[in-house]
């Protein structure tokens, strides 16, 4: 039997996590989601034509599958299935040819010429200790078990990734490929820490693989949702909370925003330097994104490129490079990195026979009121010519729209705020989830370990809070 109430606001899923934690520890938790459906950044809808299904944000979950919490939950009950491609990723080049990221790290080498033998010394020792590592690099500095591993790790990954990427490869292949998976940190690659995102999805797409949810990923946030309920959670949709006064019943409070909107709702409770502080935190760039309905597959002049879900569209180290630094630079680059999924190649359920879903985006200047869909078609096109004759509609979603579907999507960053050194390890501040208000909390990706569907977030700040509430019971 629940002893005590808590309350969850945001619907998210380190929202739903913290739920599942409070729930599963006895405290029975209400999950506030000011829109009419959960799910934050796993949410999908027709956007485009009818039984044409779309990821409003999130595509490809390979946290999902890394995170210690969320492999705790038995989502698998709830109906969440999940497909794994024949390969995680492709990195198509100018050539007509593609790198691709096959589950074996031997496999991989074989299509990075030169640079194979680099691959394997590299990778090989990473991937075979990532289930040691997992809950260290998913979780706060103050939580570390194996931290003699996770010395070995941080020597490579506080590294630049420019500069990491040509000390260890001197091929254009295996240079190009870790600057695809470093752009994933909406970092300059000449900064640190990039290199660390590089190095984890790089592991993680060996070790577990870059999977997609059938169906569409809101199906991540129904079969959390489900769990929850059957634990003796409640969900209210529909429901913004404008002030932590709304909330009746005592018992934490634990908040699935980011800092902007936990100073709305909070803020009159926080001390002046605690406030100043939250203030104070940074966003990144934004992204914008497009949906299309296809008639028909993507023309890939590298035909490889059809054995994976995500494609990584922008040529060499140096054009990524240049275009993630136009960017912190305030510019919209001609040739912006893209990063492409293709899910109805794997999933018959996202499109009607004959016709397939495609989604995209590419980062922009936080805020950016800049149309990139001709830009971001053009570098489609560049390594799949005919593209553009396939599209039968297609939804744009600059980044004003995004944080119009999802609050937390600030300026567009879908990051939850900048993860560079001054903000990856103490975000939003050394308190982390905790804040100087007895009883309400931070959960949401603007605390460690930061941005990805992975739940730990929402893990954590739920167990800050149970500890909390078992010291205030004795």
């Amino acid at each position: 039997m629940h002893e005590k109430q808590g309350h969850v606001i945001g619907s998210g899923p380190n929202g739903l996590a913290a739920a599942i934690a409070l729930a599963r520890a006895g405290v029975r938790p209400i999950v506030y989601e000011a829109s009419n459906t959960i799910g934050g950044g796993v949410r999908s809808a027709e956007l485009t034509l009818p039984g044409c299904v779309h990821d409003i944000c999130s595509a490809v979950h390979p946290m999902a599958l890394a995170s210690p919490f969320l492999r705790r939950v038995p989502l698998a009950d709830y109906g969440l299935e999940w497909i794994h491609p024949p390969s995680p990723l492709a990195h198509p080049l100018d050539d007509g040819t593609a790198i691709v990221l096959e589950r074996s790290v031997q496999e991989t080498c074989l299509g990075l010429g030169r640079d194979g033998t680099a691959y394997l010394k590299l990778m090989e020792p990473l991937v075979k200790n990532w289930p040691q590592l997992a809950r260290d690099v998913l979780g706060p500095i103050h939580a570390l078990r194996h931290p003699f591993r996770l010395a070995r790790f941080g020597l490579y990954a506080l590294a630049p990734a420019f500069d990491f990427a040509r000390e260890h490869f001197s091929g254009i292949r295996a240079q190009a490929l870790f600057a695809g998976l470093a752009a994933h940190s909406i970092l300059p690659l000449e900064q640190r820490p990039s290199a660390a995102f590089g190095l984890i999805l790089g592991i993680t797409a060996h070790a577990i693989g870059w999977p997609i949810p059938r169906g569409g990923s809101q199906r991540i946030a129904n079969a959390l949702a489900a769990h929850l309920v059957s634990l003796g959670g409640q969900l209210v949709t529909s429901r913004r909370i404008q002030s932590v006064d709304e909330l009746e019943g005592g018992g934490p409070i634990l908040c699935d925003v980011t800092p902007r909107q936990l100073l709305r709702i909070a803020g009159s409770r926080f001390t002046a330097n605690f406030r100043r502080k939250l203030e104070a935190y940074r966003y990144g760039p934004g992204v914008f994104k497009v949906d299309w309905a296809l008639e028909g597959r993507i023309p890939w002049k590298a035909h490889t490129c059809a054995r994976a879900a995500t494609v990584h569209l922008g040529g060499t180290l140096e054009e990524i490079a240049r275009a993630e630094r136009a960017v912190w630079g305030g510019e919209h680059p001609e040739r912006p990195f893209v990063l492409l999924a293709q899910p109805s190649l794997f999933d018959p359920t996202r499109a009607p026979a004959g016709r397939h879903t495609a989604w995209a985006y590419c980062h922009v200047p936080n805020g950016s009121t800049f149309d990139m869909l001709e830009r971001i078609e053009r570098q489609v096109e560049r390594f799949a010519p005919g593209f553009r004759d396939r599209i039968l509609a297609r939804r744009v979603m600059p980044p004003s729209a995004l944080e119009q579907h999802n609050e937390n999507l600030v300026g567009g960053d879908i990051s939850g705020g900048v993860q560079d050194l001054g903000q990856m390890f103490f975000r939003p501040t050394a308190l982390l989830y905790s804040t100087t208000a007895r009883g309400i909390y931070l959960c949401s990706s603007s605390t460690p370990p930061g941005g990805g569907v992975h739940g730990m977030c929402g893990y954590y700040a739920a167990a800050r809070a149970l500890r909390d509430l078992a010291g205030a019971r004795v």
